[in-house]
């Protein structure tokens, strides 16, 4: 069975996105914890010694297939029990007049990606127990009047976690999927998301506190912290002073 239920020390987790904002914050988190972290991240260098660093281009199925082989041949690491897919990528990009290379981008590493490291994470849980996180976003509940293509991938991330859950369940398995879909909160993604608009980041910025990447870890180290028997679908959160 999985060994995370309440206690993380001595588990197993992956972190995709593991070099900046949420998941580098959760990556500190668990680690404070005692679980054995493996990043995935196409900055390896940029991650703590603390954390096992494995290089993945997430728009590149190949590199995904490869960073999971190399994770089985950690020997140290021990059976996976977790994945925190945190990894994402958010462009202005509409669908009248965005740019298709983007819209692809983003559907590559937001849900693909997402989709893959699931399924190949699933495989390697032991005993046919361990929990997968999806972090999705508030985008994913409500179209934005800017959310263009970012908002339906982040729909199709919903969609994923839904499907493998009733997957997991009519496979017998005890995996517990969730997802976690927060509003603004203050990381690198949102330099690239309003790339050209700066304007429109500091307007943002200065009506609101955002949430931070410290306060999404926390909800999902609780999320996996949870008794075997208890699975959280989802967690939305926002600012108090975000309206929508």
């Amino acid at each position: 069975m999985s060994r995370l239920a309440g206690n993380l020390a001595g588990s197993h987790v992956v972190v995709t996105g593991a070099s900046s904002g949420i998941g580098r914050a959760l990556c500190r988190m668990l680690v404070g914890r005692s679980a054995r972290v493996t990043g995935l991240s196409r900055r390896p260098d940029s991650l703590s010694a603390e954390v096992t660093a494995v290089r993945a281009d997430l728009t590149r199925a190949d590199d995904i297939h490869a960073a999971f082989a190399a994770i089985d041949a950690l020997d140290d690491a021990g059976p996976l029990d977790a994945l925190v897919n945190a990894a994402g990528v958010a462009y202005l990009a509409g669908i009248r007049d965005g740019e298709p290379a983007q819209w692809e981008e983003m559907w590559r590493v937001n849900v693909h990606a997402l989709a893959l490291c699931s399924q190949l994470a699933m495989r390697r849980f032991p005993d046919g127990a361990g929990c997968i996180v999806n972090v999705s976003s508030m985008s994913g509940h409500r179209v934005p009047p800017t959310g263009g293509f970012y908002s339906p991938t982040k729909f199709a991330v919903r969609g994923v976690t839904d499907a493998l859950r009733l997957e997991a369940r009519a496979a017998g398995l005890k995996v517990r999927v969730g997802s976690i879909s927060p509003g603004f909160v203050d990381t690198p993604l949102l330099d690239t998301y309003f790339h050209g608009r700066e304007d429109q980041l500091a307007e943002t910025r200065a009506s609101m506190t955002m949430l931070q990447p410290d306060d999404v870890a926390e909800a999902i180290v609780a999320m996996l912290e949870t008794p075997p028997h208890v699975e959280i679908g989802d967690i939305q959160m926002r600012s108090v002073d975000q309206k929508a």
